[in-house]
């Protein structure tokens, strides 16, 4: 848990005491935001000195779309700096809805949304490289869906611990219980906080607009398919969260 009031007080640390503090460990987890490209990787992971292995954390683009938009304050310059990087080869989508800059509804998240063809797009290449994996990335890579995660906490996390030859404490695994099973839900994104993760899971179908959804298919929609999430063809079908859109991934 992070008490941000707390943590403004902290001074400074040394980078060196803190490596000391990581070498008492004969694991070490290090998370890395947006890593575009496990090919990126190849050198450390073929350093056997390592063994270093990638749980890939993936989450229906859709709702990381509205997670996007709902900090959009936070990560205008995130989302400005993904959006840039686009390769100016690939040949561009256009936009579901041609007023997208002018409509004063949507036009304030033009960007998070933007920057989903991005992300979605250096996705898809790093699922294809898993599907097909060359030497250094076999047995070194898995992929965790976060629904997977919000329906069976206790599952998805021992399968995590045995791809890294670990085995899950009782404390761990309540811990995991408590963050996903609280009973409510927070309008703070960077905030970490027990909540109702499964509501949190499906959010963006009842806040997204049918518009926006289209538009996160239309750029997602390849790594959707291999991870097992199903598009809609209604605003209705979309709002009608007694329909699952999970299917089984490819890999």
């Amino acid at each position: 848990m992070v008490d941000d009031k707390v943590c403004k007080k902290c001074p400074p640390q040394s980078l060196r005491l803190l490596e000391e503090e990581c070498l008492k460990y004969s694991t070490v987890v290090i998370k890395g935001v947006r890593i575009l490209d496990v090919n990126v990787l190849a050198p450390l992971m073929e350093d056997p000195s390592l063994d270093l292995k990638v749980i890939h954390l993936v989450r229906d683009p859709r709702a990381v779309a509205n997670s996007r938009i709902k900090s959009r304050h936070g990560l205008i310059r995130e989302n400005l700096q993904v959006v840039r990087s686009r390769d100016p080869k690939l040949r561009r989508i256009p936009f579901v809805d041609p007023n997208h800059k002018v409509n004063k509804k949507d036009g304030s998240d033009y960007h998070s949304i933007g920057a989903m063809e991005v992300i979605c797009d250096r996705t898809s290449r790093t699922l294809r490289t898993a599907l097909n994996p060359p030497n250094w990335l076999k047995g070194k890579y898995l992929t965790v869906r976060y629904e997977d995660l919000v329906e069976n906490p206790i599952k998805t996390l021992r399968n995590v611990y045995r791809f890294v030859n670990l085995s899950a404490n009782h404390d761990i695994e309540s811990f995991a219980m408590n963050m996903t099973s609280g009973s409510s839900s927070s309008s703070k994104p960077f905030i970490v906080s027990s909540r109702n993760a499964t509501q949190a899971a499906s959010a963006w179908r009842t806040v997204l607009s049918f518009q926006q959804i289209k538009q996160v298919e239309d750029y997602c929609h390849h790594s959707m398919a291999l991870l097992g999430y199903e598009r809609v063809r209604t605003a209705g079908e979309a709002k009608d969260l007694s329909k699952s859109l999970l299917t089984l991934p490819k890999l």
